[in-house]
């Protein structure tokens, strides 16, 4: 019973250990998510989005340059690398925003075509 319960754990932490594993990009990707979260956030004072978005900004510039240097990636023809390569202007988008003089947020909203305008014209509704 000893030994089976031993197996059993062994077993168990090998498989979380082989699921776990992350690469730059999708660490990446998970990051800027939690800043685009933070900056839209409505739920949050504006102290607290600008204490969070300055954390989340520092960690994606360093995740961001461990993507554009990472050799895992060189050769890679995964949709997920070829989509960000191709979309270079949201994937990478503090270095993005930092080279076109703009808040991340601005940036985003710009390459995604959405002003306020288009913000103010838009109805609510079911689609």
């Amino acid at each position: 019973m000893k030994t089976s319960s031993i197996i059993i754990a062994v077993l168990v932490l090998a498989f979380a250990a082989a699921g776990a594993h992350a690469g730059s990009l999708e660490n990446m990707e998970r990051e800027r998510a939690i800043l685009l979260e933070t900056l839209l956030s409505g739920d949050i004072s504006a102290e607290e989005r600008q204490g969070r978005g300055a954390v989340s900004r520092a960690r994606l510039i360093d995740l961001e340059r461990m993507v554009l240097r990472d050799k895992s990636l060189v050769g890679k023809n995964t949709p997920m690398v070829r989509a960000a390569f191709e979309n270079y202007d949201l994937t990478f988008l503090v270095h993005a925003s930092t080279e076109k003089n703009r808040a991340p947020l601005d940036h985003w909203m710009a390459e995604l075509g959405i002003s306020t305008q288009t913000i103010l014209n838009a109805r609510t509704g079911r689609r």
